[in-house]
């Protein structure tokens, strides 16, 4: 994205009352219930996803013929006022395969970004969690600011078609003061489209909305899967509810303990390496690779081509042209899984020959735009979150004097990266906090998941993770392997793991290694 790191599904990191912040500083939070826990889910067939979810059909059924359900979910708009004013908060179930009897009870699901829906995202994977729908209702849900969710609103669909193809590596001073100018009327538009719901979209509020989540849904513990900026979320709520974890499994782990800026720069090491794996694995196949003759031809030639974007883009999706951003988003999203590198290869290929529809369409998929041209709210809800959650107010000043540390971690990535950090300039709401706050004293064993190829969640983050939860609470696994995640790779030992974990409650090893 033009003005900040890209999501943490995809990942990079909200002011309340002061008792909010007060509890997440303090945590311990379980001496009672919070507010309207008496409410009765009503169960129904799933609608089409609306626009700000990503639009499309209703979800399939599940391999067998099982129908995916959706709910709605009363909560308080500001968690200081539990008896104040409410939101409403979407969900969607799978319930169990299994017998009654071997029913654990729900498994809520975060996917990430923060922006991402849940009631999307979950039926397109729901295959790959079938073993663990075998003792689990599946759930998960649009956080609150998100799709259905209290849906945050900034500018629309031909605005940010603008904003998108901006340039978001400004290279003289009419440029950088350009660039500051579309964040601030970007961070305007959310003010006046969404001002009353701004303050209350922290992490720490969706983590209270899931201690709700998990009374509404009538269980004792919250067990729970979080995956990139998901585990975040854990963390906190982890730090929040220590007593109300059950098993609980993050993956792609998000460093905990670092600010905004440490986060961003990580990013560009994760990516930068995420590209070189890349080339690497691009040049020793058998056949040519056609984006290059060696490892460093291949980032040789990515960076010409991105240079001449810069002052001349290419076809795209017409009416829109491919430049010199959203060819770099495009290819930061195409790192995301190994996956996605025949269409990195293919698209750069034809890139070279003048033809951007591959790379423009990574890139759409990145901002959330859709064939027809709508954009779901991902990208609007995640400026919020992070700049809700994120204290730290960058100014282009402050980016000027960065950005050596960042062309040194990644030559193609860090510009981009580093005037991300100008996005929360402005921002109508003061962020919390430096980092959030996940210890988790008195919590049961959560595991910690990292991948040593991850570009987007660093596998660093997931040690400092383990490590900020606590003593005997952090279990860590460590995944050898290329991509956003490790249980989504379908490795066999991760599989196990995990699986023996939420269904039987059988611990990990800490520091066991998958291959």
């Amino acid at each position: 994205m033009p003005t900040q790191s890209p999501p943490r599904t995809t990942a990079v990191a909200a002011t309340a009352a002061l008792l909010v912040a007060t509890l997440a500083a303090c945590g311990g939070s379980d001496s009672k219930d919070e507010a309207l826990p008496d409410q009765k889910l009503s169960w129904k067939d799933c609608p089409a996803p609306s626009a700000a979810e990503g639009g499309g059909g209703a979800p399939s059924p599940l391999p067998g013929g099982a129908e995916w359900q959706c709910a709605t979910m009363k909560a308080p708009l500001d968690w200081a006022d539990p008896k104040g004013d409410t939101i409403d908060i979407a969900l969607i179930r799978a319930e169990t395969s299994g017998d009654d009897d071997d029913r654990i009870g729900s498994l809520v699901f975060n996917f990430g970004g923060p922006g991402g829906s849940g009631v999307t995202t979950l039926p397109a994977f729901g295959a790959d969690y079938a073993k663990l729908r075998t003792r689990y209702d599946l759930v998960s849900f649009d956080p609150r600011g998100v799709g259905r969710s209290a849906g945050i609103k900034c500018e629309d669909d031909e605005q940010l078609d603008e904003y998108f193809q901006q340039d978001s590596t400004p290279d003289d001073d009419a440029e950088k003061k350009k660039l500051v100018e579309n964040v601030k009327s970007f961070n305007g538009a959310c003010e006046k489209n969404s001002g009353k719901t701004l303050p209350h979209v922290r992490t720490t509020d969706a983590a209270r909305d899931m201690d709700l989540m998990r009374q509404v849904l009538g269980d004792d513990k919250l067990h729970y899967f979080g995956i990139s900026y998901g585990t975040e979320l854990g963390g906190v709520y982890a730090h929040l509810f220590p007593k109300k974890v059950g098993r609980a499994v993050f993956d792609a782990v998000v460093d905990p303990t670092q600010t905004a800026e440490q986060g961003s720069l990580g990013q560009a090491k994760g990516f930068q390496l995420a590209l070189d794996n890349f080339a690497k694995d691009c040049t020793s196949k058998v056949t040519d690779c056609p984006v290059g003759d060696t490892e460093q031809d291949v980032k040789d030639k990515i960076a010409k081509l991105l240079d001449d974007l810069d002052s001349k883009p290419i076809t795209g999706l017409p009416p829109r042209e491919l430049t010199q951003t959203a060819a770099t988003n495009g290819i930061a999203q195409s790192l995301y899984s190994k996956d996605f590198w025949p269409y990195l290869t293919q698209g750069l290929e034809e890139a070279y020959d003048g033809d951007g529809k591959i790379l423009m369409s990574l890139s759409d998929s990145m901002n959330g735009r859709g064939e027809d041209g709508e954009y779901s709210n991902i990208q609007a809800a995640n400026v919020s979150i992070n700049c809700a959650d994120d204290k730290a107010r960058y100014t282009r000043e402050y980016v000027e004097q960065k950005l050596p540390g960042f062309r040194e971690a990644s030559p193609l990535f860090g510009d981009y990266l580093a005037w991300g950090m100008v996005g929360c300039t402005d921002w109508a709401v003061e962020g919390q906090a430096d980092h959030p706050n996940v210890g988790a004293e008195g919590a049961p064993p959560i595991v910690v998941i990292g991948n040593t190829g991850d570009p987007a969640t660093p596998y660093e983050g997931a040690r400092k993770m383990a490590q900020a939860l606590g003593k005997g609470v952090g279990v860590e696994l460590t995944y050898k392997g290329q991509g956003h995640g490790a249980y989504d790779s379908k490795n066999a030992c991760v599989r196990g793991a995990v699986n023996g974990y939420l269904l039987d409650g059988t611990v990990p090893k800490t520091g066991t290694v998958c291959g």
